[in-house]
């Protein structure tokens, strides 16, 4: 019989396969024993991710593996919910918390290059000697200026706890050497009210930029300044306010209503129905207002021009609202990290829940407002429509809508006039914006000498080189029109060109009163 010399070596190559097969069944058997035992107390997410880390081929990042995870999840559920990572939910809640730590400018990144805009009235920078129109080079070390840096490193490196000192070298017009400043960092009060000014002897005008903890606290002051100079009548603008804090679009609306009107309620699947009253007089109460919105008013600007409206509480005009009638509740993920998660819905006083609808594709639903565009809607109020079963009708008799927006008592569309193309061309192209900023920029200290923005509203002329400088930036641009639509395009630029200059020398209080000329929705609720 022929001996097989190979027999020994298969045989060794048997045993150790089944020894290795005995391990990973052995290993296998722990982990399947380990779910057996152990999974009825584990949901599905658990017992997934429990696999991976134990018996994944590869080594795997838990954290985050689950991060993008949770991610992924709460981009299917609804486009207000959201997880922040640590980093981000810092500057997020600050973003609504009425203040920061800081140096106290503001300013833009111009040619790859930091520059102040301006300086907080008695905050660090100022007290320091630096001035709007500088232009920050380095910041310790660090060279920011012509590296194409960027808002978020800017920020980050002149943000600190209150206390810190940073060291900042300026370039400064006029001088030749780098100037250099240390500036003890310190609390920085961030505001929500614009603006708040007289448009005329009895017509006040607040402009709201959004909610945040001290918002109701401000519009009070802002109201009791303008009753001091004769208020009678009050408008209201919330035109781009995305919202923020319910409580202090509740608070502001109480200023409006007699004490017991419902001004929102909120209704969840795990919340009961929650409803909200004024509580007490407003010092509003009887005063006229006109309320502006436009497709960027949603959340708690909707709440207010909600509530208003079907309180028959003065007019609501502009253009219909975003149409978020969601509320947000925020929980701490013990990380740092946050959850901002859909908790309930709201509903004005009628009953109509203002929220658009949402198919799940989140790009669609924040473009529906571009949409606006393309149907006709921005153009003329008769493209729009509403099904009867959205249809809801106030104590006073007036009809309003519901699943998409407030729709205004007075539709102000965007102008189609043809005359108007080549100036809508040179603004949207920045044109007029950047020739503003350049021009403050080199003339800050001739401006600065009109003394206030009154004076320079009377006596500042738009010249022709002016007008044939914004030319020949519109022709590198290619941009053209008739000699008509030039024409057109003159005056109007002429005032919206002073307008940014007294915003880039005397603050956003100098700009409203002169773009007001300009602005259409703004000349309509004047006319209510």
């Amino acid at each position: 019989m022929k001996r097989n010399y190979l027999t020994p070596v298969f045989l060794a190559v048997a045993v150790a396969f089944g020894v290795l097969l005995g391990i990973i069944i052995s290993r296998s058997n722990d982990a399947k024993g380990y779910l057996i035992n152990k999974g009825g107390d584990m949901n599905l997410m658990d017992k997934v991710f429990y696999l991976i880390e134990h018996e994944y081929v590869d080594t795997v990042n838990m954290h985050d593996l689950q991060v993008d995870a949770v991610t992924s999840i709460i981009d299917k559920m609804d486009p207000h919910s959201e997880y922040f990572k640590p980093e981000i939910l810092e500057e997020v809640n600050e973003d609504l918390q009425g203040s920061f730590e800081g140096i106290g400018v503001t300013f833009r990144i111009e040619k790859d290059t930091v520059t102040i805009i301006s300086t907080i009235k008695g905050g660090p920078s100022e007290k320091c000697g630096i001035k709007a129109g500088d232009r920050i080079v380095y910041v310790g070390d660090s060279l920011i200026a012509g590296v194409k840096v960027t808002n978020p490193r800017v920020m980050k490196l002149l943000k600190g706890p209150r206390g810190t000192k940073v060291d900042v070298k300026i370039f400064r017009r006029g001088v030749n050497d780098l100037l250099g400043f240390t500036i003890t960092r310190d609390v920085i009060p961030t505001y929500s009210v614009d603006v708040a000014y007289m448009i005329d002897e009895t017509t006040g005008y607040i402009k709201l930029e959004k909610f945040i903890a001290t918002t109701h606290k401000e519009f009070v002051n802002a109201v009791k300044k303008l009753q001091k100079q004769g208020m009678r009548k009050l408008i209201f603008d919330l035109r781009g306010n995305s919202g923020g804090y319910l409580v202090e679009a509740v608070d502001i609306v109480d200023e409006f209503l007699p004490k017991g009107s419902l001004i929102v309620y909120t209704q969840g699947e795990h919340r009961d129905r929650q409803y909200i009253f004024a509580r007490r007089r407003g010092m509003l109460e009887d005063t006229p207002v006109t309320i502006l919105i436009d497709e960027g008013s949603a959340s708690a600007s909707e709440i207010v021009a909600g509530a208003l409206q079907d309180n028959d509480r003065g007019t609501i005009v502009g253009r219909r609202s975003f149409g978020k009638g969601l509320v947000q509740e925020q929980f701490d993920l013990g990380d740092g990290a946050g959850l901002r998660l859909t908790v309930a819905r709201y509903y004005t006083p009628t009953g109509r829940c203002i929220q658009k609808p949402f198919d799940g594709d989140r790009e669609k639903y924040l473009f529906e407002a571009y949409d606006r565009y393309t149907s006709g809607e921005m153009f003329s109020a008769d493209s729009i429509h509403f099904a009867d079963s959205l249809r809801y009708i106030t104590p006073g008799g007036k009809t309003v809508y519901g699943g998409g927006g407030i729709m205004p008592d007075v539709y102000v569309p965007l102008k189609q006039d043809s005359t108007e193309y080549f100036f809508n061309k040179i603004v949207n192209a920045s044109i007029v914006f950047q020739y503003a900023f350049d021009y403050s920029d080199a003339h800050r200290e001739e401006i600065l000498r009109y003394g206030d923005e009154r004076n320079f509203d009377k006596k500042f002329n738009f010249t022709e080189k002016m007008w044939n400088d914004i030319l020949k930036e519109a022709n590198k641009k290619k941009i053209t029109g008739t000699d008509e639509q030039k024409e057109v395009a003159k005056p109007m630029t002429a005032q919206l060109v002073k307008a940014y200059i007294a915003r880039n020398i005397f603050g956003d209080e100098a700009f409203y009163p002169l773009y007001e000329r300009l602005d259409e929705v703004l000349k309509e609720a004047l006319r209510q």
